[in-house]
């Protein structure tokens, strides 16, 4: 018996067993982490690189809430700890294309993510894509809850100069709560994923609540502009095109600009 077929027959023992058990709903709670490897021209922050650096930090170091069902999932980051922003930079970096929330439908295969793109919001809609998982027979613990190991190749561009590379992405799930989901864009494995990997970033579950007692009410989001992946990578692309050449123009006096977003 392979190793594949191995973790498939352990996989469906636990999947089958929680099934009987209960219904599955509940709230689980992420933490972010990436590595910065980030070297400033001191000669054109001033003294400004510890002040840049940790605000750099802190955006990459967030708590999401992931509230999910067998069917639909809402993923967004917990606005009782989101610190605000403040000053210039820290607006900049938020503007470009901010997480906002991600809601995604596993039955029907559809998601909707709000989206802010330099102060304007969208709400991209599209079909989920088929994730080609690499089952793997590796497991470890994380809290008390046995995680199997599954990894994925895909392909990604690059928001800065539009170039595309390979990326390996790392999850660990478990099937002790066979929910098909997970953070971010993230599904299609038997069983919620509880950690996550890919390039420098880092996404672990640090707490998970299962069946609270007040009922879980799933809503996806509805205000902005509705569009498609593609047509939000559109507008993305050329409104990167657009500070890259305004930083250009200015790059011999101001470094400020303003980009608007019409209808």
């Amino acid at each position: 018996m392979t190793k594949l077929v191995k973790v498939l027959l352990i996989v469906f023992t636990f999947v089958i067993s929680e099934i009987q058990a209960q219904e599955f709903q509940g709230i689980a709670t992420y933490k972010t982490q990436r590595k910065l490897d980030i070297k400033l021209d001191s000669t054109k922050v001033g003294g400004m690189q510890d002040e840049i650096m940790a605000m750099l930090k802190k955006q990459f170091e967030k708590t999401y809430l992931l509230t999910f069902n067998k069917e639909e999932s809402s993923y967004k980051e917990d606005e009782s700890l989101a610190p605000p922003s403040v000053g210039r930079n820290a607006v900049m970096i938020m503007s470009m294309g901010g997480s906002g929330e991600l809601y995604k439908n596993i039955k029907t295969q559809r998601y909707v993510k709000q989206s802010d793109l330099f102060g304007k919001t969208f709400l991209v809609q599209d079909s989920l894509k088929t994730l080609s998982w690499d089952l793997q027979s590796d497991t470890k613990n994380i809290g008390t809850y046995t995680c199997f190991k599954a990894t994925l190749e895909r392909e990604v561009v690059s928001d800065l100069d539009g170039s595309k590379e390979m990326q390996t992405v790392t999850a660990w799930y478990t099937p002790q709560i066979p929910v098909s989901n997970g953070p971010e864009e993230f599904q299609g494995l038997p069983g919620l994923i509880l950690e996550l990997s890919y390039d420098s970033q880092i996404i672990l579950c640090s707490k998970i609540s299962l069946n609270p007692s007040k009922q879980i009410v799933i809503k996806q989001p509805t205000n902005g502009k509705s569009v498609t992946q593609s047509e939000f990578d559109a507008i993305m692309a050329k409104k990167m095109k657009e500070m890259e050449s305004q930083y250009r123009h200015n790059k011999d006096g101001d470094h400020s600009f303003t980009i608007e977003i019409g209808n």
